[in-house]
């Protein structure tokens, strides 16, 4: 079954092309993030008019990579939730309306089980059930997969996600964006004990997060160093946030597995790349007689690959809407997209 995929929730304008999920044919993404960063973060309005200008594009080169024509395909699927409404809404009503041109059905799919999905690519021989992290710049949740489509949640952030504590710190830093990669590349080269940044736990809630309290902390450390003159070594506050956040998600990830009976870890989303969080998550891992599997670094950040291959799923579950399918900026990763509506 060929898909064509379209994934166009924040700043990365990507389509792509599977065979029955696990084969990718054509994968192209088109990145904004040298025009953002001069603003140091992502412009929405900004963000949802380079999409309208790509993403006609962005689908011609994944035909023409796959060696396709729009014929071919036996559906399209586009990301509908969660996102930056007016981002995902660009790529929706592009892929229901080629959807309904070609005559195919249209498949909704969640950003987060795309993420997930990521892994299907990497590992062929990776099946549910397992524990999955999705962690990015919007997202940090653990997700006890039981069923390609069939999702619960299990903790996820009460107020700042993981890569929104990296961001923050970068842009404090004078790091370039996107910050997530530069914190990890100079944290390589400092010292994680050099600075104390807290640990929050959420009481009552054991795999649940929060971030705003490390992020506030490094933000805070090098005000007041500024204000006093004194000098901040960027490697040591890199190592020092990068193992914060480790901290505070390995152990969680482990234990869901742990109690909830999964066998295999998966890791997902921008910041799965970060090389402190993958150390972190093997070692434990390993400890614990559980499998890990990380995505490359290519497939953690948004793509359509991994849309195209959890669309596929979908479609096998029945999960089809049609062109009336809106798009919504928060959703859980549980809920089933084409029936929000009803």
């Amino acid at each position: 079954m060929l898909i064509l995929a379209i994934e166009s929730s924040c700043d990365e304008t990507a389509a792509a092309i599977s065979r029955d999920g696990r084969e990718i044919l054509a994968d192209v993404v088109y990145s904004q993030a040298d025009m953002h960063a001069e603003y140091g973060g992502v412009v929405p309005e900004i963000a949802s008019r380079k999409h309208i200008e790509k993403v006609s594009l962005v689908v011609e080169r994944a035909l023409k990579q796959a060696g396709l024509q729009a014929s071919d395909l036996d559906a399209v699927a586009a990301t509908c939730a969660p996102g930056l409404i007016g981002a995902l809404l660009v790529g929706a009503n592009f892929g229901k309306a080629a959807a309904l041109a070609l005559g195919k059905p249209f498949i909704p799919v969640h950003h987060i089980r795309g993420h997930i999905a990521a892994n299907y690519i990497a590992f062929p021989e990776l099946e549910p059930p397992f524990t999955a992290l999705v962690a990015s710049g919007g997202h940090t949740v653990i997700i006890d997969v039981e069923t390609y489509t069939d999702m619960r949640v299990i903790g996820t952030t009460r107020d700042d996600a993981a890569g929104e504590a990296f961001d923050k710190t970068a842009r404090i830093l004078g790091l370039e964006y996107p910050g997530g990669a530069a914190i990890d590349r100079l944290s390589k080269q400092g010292d994680p004990k050099k600075y104390k940044l807290p640990r929050a736990q959420v009481q009552d809630s054991p795999y649940d997060f929060s971030f705003s309290g490390v992020k506030t902390a490094a933000v805070n450390l090098v005000h007041n160093a500024r204000q006093k003159g004194e000098d901040i070594s960027v490697p040591d506050l890199a190592a020092a946030i990068s193992n914060a956040v480790a901290e505070a998600i390995a152990p969680r990830v482990v234990a869901a597995a742990l109690e909830n009976g999964r066998k295999t870890v998966v890791a997902a989303g921008g910041v799965a790349a970060n090389s402190t969080l993958r150390a972190a998550l093997q070692d434990l891992c390993n400890k614990n007689g559980l499998k890990l599997c990380l995505p490359p670094l290519k497939l953690c950040g948004d793509n359509g690959s991994m849309i195209a291959a959890q669309a596929y799923y979908e479609f096998m579950a029945g999960n089809t809407s049609d062109s009336a399918q809106n798009c919504y900026a928060t959703m859980p990763a549980e809920e089933k997209l084409h029936l929000w509506d009803l």
